[in-house]
């Protein structure tokens, strides 16, 4: 199995070059959409009785990329169809206050200073928490990749895709975009 690491990820989302690529025909700027965010809890509880991957949004209140990867990235009608189709879509505060329970596993904010961040959001972002942070998880709640910073729409279509149809377990990212991507778009 293909797994990146953050860092080298994001090398390959820029060594590719992905900005001469175009977002599939449909994707004009004034069409919005509306991504069905979930809790953790529901998510899972769905996911439960029917599998699916997850894509977590890690965000706080006060993060400026946080709300304009909402109001560019999550807005684009295409990818919050193909979110929505393809995900649980879970929109998560780093920093909120109230424990989670997922299964038999329960999760808590950890006080630091005057402020502090949730267990969750720590462990979905390997100890190394970065807003906005896309986090992928699998079928099974195992984590696939969290992805740091803001990402453009053509950016972020092909990174869904990538983890959504499940192309990262045969091939490597740039094989993904020069080839298979092209072909499906």
């Amino acid at each position: 199995m293909i797994r990146l690491a953050g860092a080298a990820f994001l090398a390959v989302l820029f060594t590719v070059g992905l900005s001469s690529f175009e977002m599939p025909a449909g994707f004009p700027p004034d069409k919005k959409a509306k991504v069905n965010w979930l809790t953790p809890e529901q998510a899972y509880a769905l996911n439960a009785k029917e599998p699916r991957k997850m894509l977590v949004d890690l965000y706080t209140d006060w993060c400026g990329w946080c709300k304009v990867m909402d109001r560019e990235t999550y807005a684009k009608a295409e990818i919050a169809e193909f979110i929505n189709k393809t995900y649980y879509p879970v929109k998560f505060n780093a920093e909120q206050r109230q424990s989670i329970k997922l299964g038999d596993r329960s999760y808590h904010f950890m006080a630091q200073g005057k402020g502090g961040i949730h267990s969750w959001a720590m462990l979905l972002s390997q100890n190394k928490p970065s807003f906005p942070t896309t986090v992928f998880l699998d079928e099974k709640m195992k984590l696939i990749q969290p992805i740091p910073g803001y990402i453009k729409p053509d950016e972020f279509y092909r990174i869904v895709t990538y983890f959504g149809g499940d192309h990262y377990k045969k091939e490597a990212f740039e094989g993904f975009v020069k080839g298979t991507f092209r072909q499906l778009y």
